[in-house]
């Protein structure tokens, strides 16, 4: 189990889009995905996810600060970088978050992502993303 989780973050520590095809070494056929946006199901929907991130981004890395195993099943602590052309005006955005990872026969076959979809997207969108902190703002006074 450590050598597929070992495995696992070495990949994604160098996913991008050039070399999609890295997935097919620490994901099942078939891999059932979830996040906060999205859900998928089978290894060909997974890489067109990725293919699909990758491309709308300007650049997307994780940096992976704590794992934890046991049994077949592991946590990984994590913050996410990545900056859009779209949303805060280009320049680079963090969203801590966290994966809940489940291995069969050294690859994983579920992987469920925990984040806060404000923090990654909504807060930086130009219009919604004022509205959004000045509702923090009221909530907070």
């Amino acid at each position: 189990m450590n050598n597929a989780l070992e495995q696992f973050v070495s990949v994604y520590q160098r996913l991008d889009k050039h070399n999609l095809d890295l997935l097919h070494e620490v994901y099942g056929e078939a891999i059932h995905f979830q996040d906060p946006l999205h859900e998928v199901k089978g290894l060909q929907q997974l890489r067109r996810y990725f293919a699909n991130l990758y491309a709308n981004v300007n650049h997307c890395t994780f940096d992976i600060s704590q794992q934890f195993a046991f049994d077949n099943h592991a946590f990984l602590y994590w913050t996410m970088r990545f900056s859009h052309p779209k949303l805060n005006g280009g320049k680079e955005v963090a969203v801590a978050g966290h994966s809940f990872l489940q291995f069969d026969q050294g690859k994983v076959i579920h992987h469920r992502d925990y984040f806060d979809v404000g923090a990654m997207l909504y807060r930086h969108i130009p219009l919604l993303g004022r509205v959004i902190k000045l509702v923090d703002n009221k909530a907070g006074s």
